[in-house]
């Protein structure tokens, strides 16, 4: 089994609700072991859209990083998610950010993701579940990392992770 992290986001919806659901149908095909907290967070990128919902879950797994991405696909196309222009505005955004200590890229995938050093909204609950973890690129744990980033602004703790973990529980209309 591979341990990785796989970082949620949702604007639009009922967010708390998309993201209960992405975890229930994640849980169908591999194993949920640790949830952070949510975390409403500022758009990054295009930024006349409504605020996120985001948390970062740990998983164990026997698929690889493409099936992991494709299961990834279904689940966002499940939910809404439909084809449209970066960092648009979306119901559920499912990205890997680490597969093991693994470096993999090609068009479709990069693993590490590229741009999680950069983000507050993924280093902050990241560092919540796993301080420790280091980057296989950098050699920098997600702690120092986040130290990095300096004073973070634009995140607030929405909810505790066993709240979106008892929504999950009470989602079987969409599985």
């Amino acid at each position: 089994m591979i341990t990785a992290y796989i970082g949620l986001g949702s604007n639009l919806g009922d967010r708390e609700q998309n993201l209960a659901q992405a975890l229930k149908l994640m849980s169908k095909h591999l194993v949920i072991e640790q949830v952070s907290c949510i975390y409403e967070t500022e758009p990054v990128g295009y930024e006349q859209q409504p605020l996120f919902l985001n948390a970062i879950c740990r998983i164990s797994t026997e698929v690889g990083p493409k099936q992991l991405l494709r299961l990834a696909k279904r689940i966002e196309a499940k939910l809404g998610r439909a084809p449209s222009f970066p960092n648009a505005p979306r119901p559920i955004d499912i990205d890997i950010l680490f597969y093991g200590d693994e470096l993999f890229s090609d068009k479709e995938l990069t693993i590490p993701h590229p741009r999680l050093a950069e983000r507050a909204f993924v280093l902050v609950p990241l560092a919540e579940i796993a301080p420790g973890l280091v980057h296989p690129v950098n050699g920098k744990t997600i702690s120092e990392l986040l130290d990095d980033l300096g004073n973070v602004t634009g995140l607030r703790k929405w909810a505790e992770a066993d709240e979106i973990m008892m929504r999950s529980q009470d989602v079987s209309s969409i599985c």
